[in-house]
This record gives C-alpha cells, structure tokens and sequence, in this order.
C-alpha cells in the first residue's frame, strides 16, 4: 500500500466524509443531529467560514479526515491553528494515515502564516497519544469546559 494522498474533501464525497465522521463521534461516543450534520457540511465549503477538511485517501477510498481551524490569538501575530477532529478508519491504523493528516495541517498552518497548530485528545487515547507524544509537545493544560445552551 501507497502513502495516503491528502487533499481538501470534495462536495460530492458526503456519504463518505459522514461514515467517516460518524466512526470519529462514535470513539468519542459522542451524537450529533442531522441538523448539525448539514451545519458541518457546509460549512466545510463556505470560503467565510474558517473551518476546513482534509482527508486521506487510498486506492480512492476515504481512510481519514481532519477537520481544523483558524483563529486569532492575544499572544502572537499570526493565528492559531486548531486541529479539532481527527480520524483513521480502523482498517487503516497504524500505517502513518493520522500522521500524513497532521503533517498536511501543520503545511496548511505554515502556508496561512500560523504561529501554532495544537489539539486535544483524550487521556486514555493511548494509540493516538503515542503518535501525538512523538510530533508535538504536551504542554500540560488541563482543559475546562463549560457547555451553554441557547436559550
């Protein structure tokens, strides 16, 4: 098997990009709506809107996706880059498919001017943070979160 090819998702590829996306929200064991769905999607393709998707491809099937972000920060001149969702399909672990996605934003980042490109994970992700440990370092924030619902 070929190194992944990385490229932006494309609009006629939504059944694909969503099995992907769904298998990324089932690790987390996380639900997400049809409305929401259709609000990523989008999204995705709105050039105001500073969310992107990148995804892997093998033998012309999706195998990974990447979904991140640009943002302004107080503490540097450029923006930050935040790799918000990142997925290999199981079949396909362990075969550099998470790293060529990560390598591909932190390209993207460079090119926009970023100063950063940070993530999250899990604490129990030990898969993933084996990989994340070797490209980047933890800088040990502990994050909180508040959920608001609108009303």
């Amino acid at each position: 098997m070929s190194d992944p090819t990385i490229r932006p998702v494309r609009p006629d590829e939504r059944e694909a990009w969503e099995g992907l996306w769904s298998g990324y929200l089932d690790f987390y064991r996380a639900a997400i709506g049809p409305e929401m769905r259709d609000l990523t999607w989008s999204r995705l393709h709105d050039p105001l809107v500073p969310l992107h998707a990148l995804v892997a491809e093998e033998d012309g099937v999706l195998v990974g996706l990447v979904h991140y972000i640009f943002h302004a920060s107080a503490w540097t001149r450029g923006p930050y880059c935040y790799l918000q969702d990142l997925f290999t399909a199981p079949s396909s672990r362990g075969r550099g498919v998470a790293r060529a996605l990560i390598e591909a934003v932190t390209a993207e980042a460079r090119h926009a001017g970023a100063d950063r490109v940070y993530w999250l994970t899990m604490e129990d992700n030990a898969p993933a943070r084996a990989l994340y440990d070797k490209l980047a370092d933890r800088p040990g924030f502990i994050q909180y979160r508040r959920i608001l619902v609108p009303g």
